[in-house]
């Protein structure tokens, strides 16, 4: 057994073999000691064999751990031990124990979803764990969780849980279809999974909401929707989901009623502040300008005087700079990131104000829309808004107000097309146990 997977496997280095002999019989083991936890390997394995004098008490052992069992397929041996188990021959027969190495015991903090209220803990990059937390808050006997194995090298396990009480029979049927169709070689991130299962790959918008919250899953369960957990990554994914799912933050929940509802609304015109404020900055002051009270519109004017370019140009330079700054954040050390980018957006605003390349109105404009974009709970939903502004600075740029309000209507048309595992996406109400009950009675009446 050693020798040939030994050869399987090319002899690597880290690869632990030997045959061990108590006197009364010999055993041929053979593990990984970087992927197997070695003090269960001491204590269940070695030592009971090593004061183990008669072989059927051996056996007794063997068969009352369900951690034991036979590898009588020689073909999954090596895929066996790279999953972090121990492989052992007696007498002819190979036996496996698994032993995988648990790196993380305790949840995560939460660190992209913060929320003031509610529970902090956050999902790890162990499935089993992120499992039991889920477990922990939705502990219902009709919570169902079904494993598969994605990637043809990394061999990846992930989660599918649904309520099989509240389920979409139709989702679940189509999101099983699109996990088996998935080809890829390395499964590393849920944005990788996210991505396979999505589709088409050149949506504005995601249709599938990425979460760090247990509570968060655990909320979206009992409506009916599905989450899947993948081993290796601390981020989960919920589908169907809707636009409104996107805007939803968890304090929303644990808020009294009115304040939950007003921040709700703040984020919706904060959404539309992002989208639309540097193209009416741009159609106003290049094309419309009788829309303002004409005091606002001369002082708009005046700032304006030293400006050597059109509008549009000076929208592009304070764009980018704020594109630049929110990338120099992510990439900077955790430590002097939001120091060095502070820093720099006021000394660069104030500079470029003062050198007359753009106007004091517009650093109020690129102030207002990234404030605005920090408000969107979700980080993948923010990336999109982000890009669909340019869309309207284009339109703006040629078609002033006019080209700004036939794009909105353009955007509102495009969500209302839009799905999500066939669920549409600007939906304002699902009511989701009436749609259960209705699907089990025509699959009774069709019985």
């Amino acid at each position: 057994m050693i020798e040939r997977i030994r050869a399987e496997l090319n002899n690597p280095a880290d690869l632990f073999y030997d045959t061990l002999d108590n006197g009364y019989m010999q055993m041929e083991v053979i593990y990984f000691p970087s992927l197997c936890d070695l003090a269960l390997i001491k204590n269940g394995l070695t030592v009971p064999y090593s004061y183990c004098f008669n072989p059927e008490e051996f056996d007794r052992m063997l068969n009352s751990n369900p951690a034991f069992g036979k590898a009588d397929h020689s073909e999954h041996w090596t895929s066996l031990l790279l999953k972090g188990t121990v492989l052992f021959q007696i007498e002819e027969q190979v036996y496996r124990f698994d032993v995988q190495r648990k790196f993380q015991d305790k949840p995560d903090t939460v660190q992209v979803e913060v929320a003031i209220q509610g529970p902090q803990s956050a999902l790890t990059e162990d499935l089993d764990l992120n499992i039991s937390l889920v477990r922990m808050r939705y502990n219902a006997p009709s919570l169902c969780v079904e494993t598969h194995t994605i990637g043809q090298i990394s061999n990846t396990r992930v989660s599918v849980l649904y309520d099989k009480d509240l389920v979409n029979e139709d989702v679940l049927g189509l999101l099983n279809e699109r996990i088996s169709t998935i080809q890829i070689k390395i499964l590393q991130a849920a944005g990788q999974l996210m991505q396979s299962l999505s589709g088409r790959r050149h949506r504005f918008f995601p249709i599938i909401l990425q979460t760090e919250r247990p509570d968060r899953i655990a909320a979206m369960l009992e409506r009916g929707k599905i989450a899947l957990l993948q081993d290796g990554s601390r981020f989960g994914l919920v589908l169907p989901v809707r636009l409104f799912d996107f805007l939803h933050a968890m304090d929303d929940d644990y808020e009294s009623y009115w304040m939950s509802k007003c921040l709700v609304l703040l984020r919706y015109f904060a959404m539309l502040l992002t989208i639309t404020l540097p193209a009416l900055y741009i159609a106003i002051v290049s094309y419309n300008p009788e829309v303002l009270r004409v005091q606002l519109t001369l002082s708009i004017a005046g700032s304006r005087v030293v400006v050597p370019y059109p509008s549009f140009i000076e929208v592009f330079i304070m764009l980018f700079m704020i594109e630049a700054l929110n990338e120099a954040s992510l990439r900077l050390p955790r430590y002097v990131g939001s120091t060095a980018t502070t820093v720099g957006g006021l000394i660069l605003g104030q500079a470029i104000q003062q050198a007359g390349l753009v106007s004091s109105i517009m650093i109020i404009v690129t102030s207002v829309v990234a404030i605005s974009n920090f408000v969107i709970p979700n980080n993948g939903f923010g990336y999109s808004v982000r890009f669909v502004k340019y869309i309207f600075v284009i339109a703006a740029i040629f078609f002033g107000l006019l080209g700004v309000v036939v794009l909105g209507f353009i955007l509102i048309s495009y969500w209302c097309s839009l799905r999500s595992f066939g669920q549409p996406y600007l939906a304002f109400y699902i009511p989701k146990l009436e749609a259960k009950a209705h699907h089990n009675n025509l699959r009774k009446g069709s019985k």
